[in-house]
């Protein structure tokens, strides 16, 4: 009997252990989204900036050297933005599908409540395409 109460003790522990491992993963998940999306335009463009000036001091460049890279930039930039704005409909297509068969395994109740979350996502997803959109 007593053997049998420690075995009990110790799978108890390691239960309590792995629910912690999930829970402390599922939580950096968490922060680590919301701290992702808490970027806004001008951090981008700040940290962009940075990041040049960084590159200007370490290779020594010279002001004509950093217009012409700066052009370089700029340019691949607005390639990027032009792509993101091409290939953005063809992202949104999968996720209404998914949405749908997702709506139709749910009762009325649970649509209500997934129609809620979804909302909130896309007006996030908005706003954020906005904050590029103000980038240009």
């Amino acid at each position: 009997m007593r053997g049998s109460t420690r075995v009990k003790i110790w799978i108890v522990f390691a239960v309590v252990f792995a629910l912690g491992i999930a829970t402390g993963a599922a939580l950096d998940g968490v922060y680590r989204s919301r701290a992702a999306a808490g970027h806004s335009a001008e951090d981008r463009k700040r940290d962009a900036e940075a990041h040049f000036e960084k590159m200007r001091s370490d290779l020594n460049l010279s002001d004509d050297q950093s217009a012409k890279i700066r052009a370089v930039l700029e340019e691949t930039r607005n390639e990027y933005r032009q792509l993101r704005n091409e290939l953005r409909p063809r992202f949104d297509e999968p996720r209404l599908k998914a949405r749908a068969r997702i709506r139709d395994v749910l009762d009325d109740g649970q649509r209500k409540k997934f129609d809620a979350m979804t909302a909130q996502l896309d007006a996030r997803r908005d706003e954020q395409k906005r904050d590029e959109d103000r980038e240009r």
